[in-house]
């Protein structure tokens, strides 16, 4: 009984360290990723012109 009760904290402890960081990294203290639009050409196995859209933010 003491032994699944160890590891269900422990289980539990891991679970809850691993969710913080993932919530807080992305608008912690007013910080927004600034996005653009990029387009990038390329040609596909017969020539022809591809031109994809890309999100970049950093």
């Amino acid at each position: 009984m003491r032994k699944i009760i160890v590891s269900a904290t422990v289980a539990l402890v891991a679970a809850v360290s691993f969710a913080a960081p993932s919530q807080a990294g992305y608008y912690s203290y007013g910080y927004q990723p600034s996005c653009f639009i990029k387009k990038v050409k390329s040609y596909d196995y017969y020539g022809n012109v591809i031109v994809k859209k890309i999100r970049v933010c950093h």
